[in-house]
Order: structure tokens, then C-alpha cells, then sequence
């Protein structure tokens, strides 16, 4: 990381991911008044919708997509978008999933101001993007009480695209606190 960013002064630092929305309410412990327990509806349907996201580690700005499916034809579609957002050269920091490679590859391959470093295997508390999935589920899709899926997915990219998630990753992982803007 250190090489990329003396190389690259104004280079971007992205953590990407991705998640799966299911309109099933996903349940968390809140406070509430004694006696008056919150009511969380129970939907029949495993209805779901996946969302791809990038967090640049340099300032926190996400970007984030929802996509029918995972797959690494709609990976390297997410990363042609990343390119077209990120004219300068960006280092990827990816997980070892399967959608990460074969079309990702050749996209890799074939575009020179993109680099790419994996994480270890097994290891997602690593990646800065799973720490933003877990604060939109906070914010949006825990204890939810939405009767339509459509809002809630609206709702979720939202406030994924409109927060500002900050990370401690260049902190932790470059010398010196390089990563900084």
C-alpha cells in the first residue's frame, strides 16, 4: 500500500464488497419503554436484492449499487462504474470470493491504472466495507418495519451513498499514516 501511495500521491484506496438485502427483518436488541416490546413484522417471502459497495479508504465516501444478482460479470460492471467515477489510479482491495475472478481478472488484467491487493482468506473484519454493511443494517434494515421491499432498497442505497463512513484501516495498516488526505 505504501508503494502504491508513493507512486500515486492522489490515487484512491478502495475496500469492496458485497452484501445481500433481504426484506425479512433482521433483528437486534433495542431499548424500549417496559411493557411496550416493539413489534417487528414476520414476511412470508426470502425476497432479496444484493447490493454492491466501494469505500474509499482516503476520505469515506461509499459507492454503492444494488444488483440482481453476484456474479463476476456484474463485478467487473461495478468496477467499470469505479472507473469511470476515479479517473486516477486506484488500488482494490478485495476478499477471495468466487465472483472476484474471471472476468474481474481480465479486467484487472487489461486496465493499467488498476491494482489489486486480496485479503486473507477467511478473514472479513479485515475488509473496511463489511464494517459499512453492518452500520446501514443498523441505520435501515434491522427491526424494520417497511410493508413494501422497494423503499426499503431505496432507503438502503440512499444512506449508504449519502453517509460518510470513516475508517481507521490507513491508520492501522500504513506506515506513518500515509493514506490520509
Amino acid at each position: 500500500m505504501t508503494d502504491f501511495l508513493q507512486d500515486h500521491p492522489d490515487g484512491v484506496i478502495l475496500a469492496l464488497d458485497q452484501m445481500s438485502l433481504y426484506f425479512q427483518a433482521t433483528l437486534t436488541r433495542v431499548w424500549a419503554p417496559v411493557g411496550q416490546t416493539p413489534t417487528v413484522a414476520v414476511h412470508p417471502q426470502r425476497e432479496q436484492v444484493h447490493f454492491y459497495g466501494a469505500l474509499n479508504l482516503r476520505d469515506g465516501r461509499e459507492t454503492a449499487l444494488s444488483a440482481s444478482e453476484t456474479t463476476s460479470e456484474m463485478t467487473a460492471n461495478f468496477l467499470l462504474i469505479l472507473l469511470m467515477l476515479y479517473p486516477q489510479p486506484i488500488l482494490l482491495l478485495l476478499d477471495r470470493a468466487p465472483w472476484h475472478f474471471g472476468e474481474v481478472t481480465d479486467l484487472i488484467e487489461q486496465t493499467d491504472r488498476l491494482q489489486v491487493v486480496y485479503f486473507p482468506p477467511a478473514c472479513p473484519d479485515l475488509n473496511p466495507q463489511e464494517h459499512v454493511w453492518a452500520r446501514a443494517r443498523d441505520a435501515i434494515s434491522h427491526n424494520h418495519t417497511y410493508r413494501q421491499f422497494q423503499p426499503l432498497i431505496v432507503d438502503f442505497e440512499s444512506y449508504l451513498n449519502e453517509t460518510w463512513f470513516s475508517s481507521n484501516f490507513m491508520d492501522a495498516y500504513s506506515p506513518l499514516g500515509l493514506g490520509t488526505v
